[in-house]
């Protein structure tokens, strides 16, 4: 598994990514009152999350794109 998420992409995925999975839950907004909002948006950030750990992104494979610096 190459690496292919670069440092500042892993940093917008890990915020995005935490962002996601508690304001469904803090947040009074009417928009998380939606199940599919509520419980999608927390295991988006979590694959957001995970990605940024791994720094690796299966669809950046797929389509070949890379914004890490190669060695």
């Amino acid at each position: 598994m190459t690496m292919n998420v670069g440092s500042a992409d892993r940093v917008i995925r890990l915020v995005i990514g935490v962002v996601l999975i508690i304001l469904p839950f803090i947040s009074g907004l009417e928009l998380w009152s939606n199940p599919v909002a509520q419980y999608g948006a927390p295991l988006v950030g979590a694959v957001l999350v995970i990605t940024a750990l791994a720094r690796f992104c299966p669809l950046y494979r797929i389509f070949g794109l890379r914004t890490c610096k190669t060695a």
